[in-house]
């Protein structure tokens, strides 16, 4: 059986402008990967490497083909770059593709404009906002120190007056973990229907964590509050990510999450130099896969840096092989296995995963239940 007939359906996650970003939030993880961008160049993708990446994509036979674009702040390229993307997706679709394109952004740079062509175009957006404008504007600043949340908030009403499909994303640290209970209740009254919490997990030179990180108690805590508020009465009224790939995994057996799944090859991230990566977490040049222009998605496929970096995953702590939330876990995103990745430490949040699950795994298994029935 040939290559295109057994290949495993993969995403792209593209970084267009690279880190090049608006803002500067304190917390930001990626900024630093600009030291990646060649000296002299401007971090913009090529008219060439965009066309390359999106012919030899749908190239191979998928059920659908995935974009999601990133940064950095991807909406800094404007309208016209995503104009070219779906000129090339329609060029090189074969027949019938499912095409389905998503923007992680922090929603400052939306106008009118641009949130009625990603309706028209069936783009779903992702949109960073951590809570009230307190607590947003804690860590998420221009790059002069001003606050963003008042910017945040127009785009987010350009996208409603589009009718954009659009969610938003919560970077739990320090600050708003500690009100877990208030941020439900903003994101409820301001009728976001669609969310995810992301844990703040970052690490100082010296291995410690970072003053705006969170602990896996905190974590834990954090989880179970929100999950108690959504459970009372709004399962089937908000739709929060993790939750729902909890109950995907009770009800079909599939991770939605490569979080939670025992081998990290879900997708490929694509620079805006064309250099291909494992990992959004882990762009760094010794796990580098090669670049579209010289590289086919066989030969990243079949890399052996892809194929170790994979199976590093399930290649977790030994006391994880008792632990009774392996299932949903497998040792948690590799990122979260302390200062020193890729290794088999504890995740970091390991003991918040363990008061998550134990305090909700009744009520999963109950609406796990309802769906089956419902199915």
């Amino acid at each position: 059986m040939g290559f295109m007939n057994r290949v495993k359906p993969f995403s792209l996650l593209m970084k267009p402008a690279s880190a090049a970003c608006n803002l500067r939030c304190e917390y930001c993880f990626y900024i630093d990967h600009l030291d990646y961008v060649k000296e002299g160049y401007k971090p913009i993708m090529s008219d060439t490497a965009l066309e390359k990446m999106i012919s030899s994509y749908m190239k191979i036979p998928l059920p659908e083909y995935n974009f999601g674009w990133q940064g950095g702040e991807p909406t800094i390229l404007g309208l016209e770059f995503y104009k070219k993307v779906i000129e090339l997706q329609k060029q090189y679709a074969p027949p019938n593709a499912i095409i389905g394109n998503a923007i992680q952004t922090n929603g400052t740079l939306i106008d009118q404009a641009m949130a009625e062509f990603f309706a028209e175009n069936n783009f779903l957006l992702g949109v960073s906002l951590d809570g009230p404008k307190d607590n947003h504007n804690r860590f998420r600043l221009t790059e002069s120190g001003n606050p963003t949340h008042e910017k945040v908030m127009r785009g987010i009403d350009f996208l409603r007056q589009a009718k954009a499909e659009f969610n938003i994303l919560c970077l739990v640290n320090s600050d708003n973990v500690q009100k877990p209970k208030e941020l439900y209740k903003y994101y409820k009254e301001k009728g976001f229907n669609f969310l995810q919490f992301i844990p703040c997990v970052e690490y100082d030179d010296k291995g410690n964590l970072t003053h705006y990180s969170i602990t896996g108690e905190q974590w834990g805590e954090f989880l179970c509050d929100i999950f108690d508020l959504w459970y009372r009465k709004d399962t089937r009224g908000i739709s929060i990510r993790h939750f729902d790939s909890v109950l995907n995994y009770l009800v079909k057996g599939q991770y939605t999450q490569c979080t939670m799944d025992r081998d990290c090859r879900q997708y490929f991230v694509v620079e805006y130099d064309g250099g291909i990566f494992p990992c959004d977490f882990f762009v760094e040049k010794e796990l580098q896969l090669g670049n579209i222009e010289d590289t086919s998605w066989e030969s990243a496929l079949e890399n052996s840096v892809y194929e170790n970096f994979g199976k590093k995953k399930s290649q977790w702590n030994s006391l994880c092989d008792n632990c009774e939330w392996l299932e949903l876990c497998h040792g948690d995103c590799q990122k979260m296995r302390g200062p020193d990745a890729l290794s088999d430490t504890l995740s970091t949040l390991c003991a918040g995963w363990k008061m998550f699950y134990k305090h909700t795994i009744d009520r999963f298994e109950t609406l796990a239940q309802l769906v089956r029935e419902q199915e």
